[in-house]
């Protein structure tokens, strides 16, 4: 799986990262949920710090389509509920 980071890289992840990404993201959608400016801060940074971790940078002069796209850690909770949409067809961040 390739994860891109906006304003960062493209990283390489195993698929077996997938169960905790989603949970890291799970609690990324409930910050969002509660409008909660601080809370969404700290859970997109566990979020973007699991992939950079886990993840193998790719080079800069790689072109490879990415599987999913992140913003980064200063997006505020208006940025990434409109990321992730208003109606009950797209949980989180990650389809």
């Amino acid at each position: 799986m390739i994860v891109r980071i906006l304003g960062e890289g493209q990283y390489r992840l195993d698929d077996a990262e997938l169960d905790l990404l989603n949970a890291l993201d799970d609690d990324v959608e409930a910050a969002v949920t509660a409008g909660d400016a601080a809370w969404l801060k700290r859970a997109l940074e566990r979020l973007l710090g699991e992939v950079r971790t886990q993840g193998v940078l790719l080079d800069d002069d790689l072109l490879v389509d990415s599987d999913l796209i992140l913003p980064d850690a200063e997006a505020t909770v208006e940025q990434v509920r409109e990321w992730i949409g208003e109606d009950d067809s797209f949980d989180g961040l990650m389809p």
